[in-house]
């Protein structure tokens, strides 16, 4: 199938998405961190399937597998808090039927998609899910897929994996110091990050232009305690677009949850630019002026000042902040 063929079709109605702010993988073969998942306060958690411990066998992936099921299946319907996802095994893998029929049940909202080579992963991957679905008894498309960019040809056909399935709710690149991106492009980690900020930017205009709300970004790579390193890094990952990044550590969720939430003031900023567009246009009078004049452009409201606010808002809504 051509990576093209997905590129016209812009009108996709995609699976419904909320933020997801922290995204937080535990491994599926260790039954305290799966049963300790609910009191970690991340928005979103992983299991993995994939390779939740090494070396893998097939007694342990098995063992994760009734684990993580065990779990999903004892767990609120979703959309839950926190909301629950695996990462299954590569389709091309011949592993990620085994993994689905374990686990797709009406808890589950989500599943990863690792290691894709273009849009036709996700292809059969919806197509399995699909049955899963059916034998679960779920409604169809009830699961959403979240693509995770990983090597060079998913970076470069970011735009037609996102396009290539409905249930693309969520993506992101999983930019990290040492996984497979790393081993795909040989870059150099540095706590700076200028040798990702070209992947995490393409992959964030990829997945805006196929109408992915929420994007997120793939984890910090610093040291654990190196708090200021991350917190530069989501900082830099929120200025860019990204709504939300992918978590190795409990530990550092409240203070990502902190990076990746609109404050009170930002929120007040633009109920006031939606105030007083509405009421210019009410009484007919202009132009409307906001501020400090100091501030150039930001000083005069235009259209585009209003569209920007009433999206953030939108934004603080869908996080119960509105």
């Amino acid at each position: 199938m051509s990576s093209t063929s997905f590129s016209a079709r812009r009108d996709i109605e995609r699976i419904p998405s909320r933020p997801l702010r922290s995204v937080l993988f535990v491994p599926g073969s260790n039954e305290k961190a799966v049963a300790a998942a609910p009191s970690t306060g991340a928005d979103a958690v992983v299991f993995d399937l994939e390779e939740p411990e090494t070396p893998m066998s097939d007694a342990i992936r098995e063992r994760a597998q009734h684990i993580v099921g065990d779990f999903l299946r004892s767990a609120p319907p979703a959309p839950s808090t926190p909301r629950w996802f695996i990462r299954m095994r590569t389709p091309a893998s011949g592993g990620a039927w085994p993994d689905l029929r374990a686990t797709v049940c009406p808890s589950l909202t989500g599943v990863l998609v690792p290691k894709l080579r273009g849009p036709e992963d996700v292809v059969a991957a919806d197509a399995l899910l699909l049955a899963a679905e059916g034998e679960a008894g779920l409604p169809q498309r009830s699961v959403a897929l979240y693509p995770i960019l990983e090597t060079a040809e998913a970076v470069h056909f970011a735009y037609e994996i996102a396009m290539a399935s409905p249930r693309v709710a969520w993506m992101g690149g999983a930019i990290s110091r040492f996984g497979d991106i790393h081993q795909a492009l040989g870059f150099r980690w540095t706590p700076e990050g200028r040798e990702t900020l070209f992947l995490r930017s393409k992959v964030l205009a990829d997945a805006k232009a196929a109408g992915i709300r929420y994007p997120i970004s793939g984890m910090w790579g610093g040291d654990s305690d190196d708090r200021a390193g991350l917190q530069k890094f989501a900082d830099e990952l929120r200025c860019l677009g990204y709504y939300g990044m992918m978590l190795g550590n409990p530990d550092h969720i409240a203070q990502v949850h902190e990076t990746f939430t609109p404050t009170p003031e930002e929120i007040g900023y633009w109920q006031d630019l939606v105030r007083l567009a509405e009421q210019a246009e009410h009484t007919g009078s202009g132009p409307v002026l906001y501020g400090d004049p100091n501030r150039g452009e930001g000083h005069q409201v235009h259209l585009a000042h209003v569209g920007s606010s009433k999206l953030n808002l939108e934004w603080a809504r869908d996080l119960g902040l509105v």
